[in-house]
């Protein structure tokens, strides 16, 4: 019983959007220097275990042969475990028909990789140009990210492709697909089972689940006294 409610609930708190989601280990620690040119240069939004959620805007474009999963956004997830298990989501209304497919890259693949590399070189720029993200929360996007020293950390490249998923009669809507309002999450394992966002979830529903039994044990035992009452009433007379 206490597992189907655990699964209703968690059916609950995902059914206000629609979700994508990836599942990764932290990769091995990489040396990142002080000189520049550093991550922060490249001017995208950074996730970290505790900066884990960031609400904003996505640009998103109709598939094409050149693009065929739509518009690519970057971040990066910082300060990972190595060897941890991660969730990364992106959660959206069901009001913006996007399809959303999410990937995450090493560093070193992205730098080797001439196709992901041009990527991020063309969104880093097109962030530069436009002074930051839509609307983003993120430190790196409001300039808060003081110079970092040189340092050993676990770090991903978190690429987002976004392509609009509607057709309609309104040319403009067909012709420049509105950017999709989001919720991007970093959420780690804990103890590599459940992800740390749903604990509170977890913890009321086994309250509830515990209460419920006493109070049930207790509603069994009333009606049971009850019963050999009226059995002993019914012997004297």
């Amino acid at each position: 019983m206490l597992t189907n409610l655990i699964h209703v609930f968690l059916l609950i708190a995902v059914a206000y959007a629609n979700t994508e989601k990836a599942i990764f280990l932290g990769p091995p620690t990489v040396n990142i220097p002080a000189t520049h040119p550093t991550l922060d240069d490249l001017h995208v939004d950074t996730l970290t275990p505790t900066d884990w959620a960031i609400r904003t805007h996505l640009d998103a474009r109709f598939p094409s042969i050149s693009a065929p999963y739509g518009k690519a956004t970057w971040l990066i997830l910082d300060e990972l475990t190595e060897g941890q298990r991660y969730e990364v989501r992106v959660c959206w209304a069901a009001t913006q028909p996007t399809a959303f497919k999410v990937n995450t890259y090493e560093l070193q693949t992205v730098f080797e990789t001439p196709e992901l590399i041009s990527e991020l070189s063309e969104y880093s720029w097109s962030r530069q140009s436009l002074g930051g993200g839509h609307g983003s929360q993120s430190k790196s996007a409001q300039g808060a990210h003081a110079p970092n020293p040189e340092r050993e950390t676990s770090v991903l490249f978190l690429q987002i492709l976004a392509a609009a998923d509607y057709y309609t009669m309104n040319k403009t809507l067909m012709r420049n697909v509105p950017p999709v309002h989001v919720d991007i999450i970093l959420d780690p394992f804990v103890l590599g089972v459940l992800p740390r966002s749903l604990l509170p979830t977890v913890g009321y529903i086994v309250a509830v689940a515990v209460a419920s039994w006493f109070i049930a044990r207790h509603i069994s035992t009333w009606i049971c006294n009850l019963g050999t009452e009226a059995t002993i009433e019914k012997k004297t007379q």
